[in-house]
């Protein structure tokens, strides 16, 4: 038996603004949360199926250089393009870290900085 992935921890200055973030790009929604100290979001049927839950950790410290693990998110309902402009809608920034101008992918971050990538699609829809 191997392991899987069940949370991604991210460390944050506003746990609250990142979780609405987050659950608007994943579709997911609050499962836990103690007060001041973290927010856990995650899909609708909880914790435990196929995909992991996010922790969203209060931690007042500057982000420090470029992370050395980001999120890959795919879309599912439609084009690249049309996620593309609803993930800047919902607040990411298009960011340059060195990627090739002709890449198949967009590097966004999300409002505290935190760079992911929006893959083309790669997955089936749920």
């Amino acid at each position: 038996m191997a392991c899987r992935i069940s949370e991604i921890v991210l460390k944050c200055r506003d746990p609250e603004a990142l979780a609405r973030f987050w659950c608007e790009v994943l579709d997911f929604i609050e499962l836990d949360r103690e007060e001041e100290v973290y927010i856990e979001i995650g899909p609708r049927e909880g914790f435990g199926g196929p995909q992991p839950t996010i922790f969203l950790i209060r931690n007042d410290e500057p982000k420090n250089g470029h992370a050395r693990l980001h999120i890959d998110v795919n879309p599912t309902d439609r084009d690249q393009d049309a996620e593309l402009e609803r993930l800047l809608a919902a607040g990411a920034k298009l960011v340059g870290i060195g990627q090739p101008a002709d890449a198949s992918w967009h590097v966004l971050a999300d409002p505290e900085g935190n760079e992911f990538c929006l893959l083309k699609r790669r997955l089936a829809p749920l």
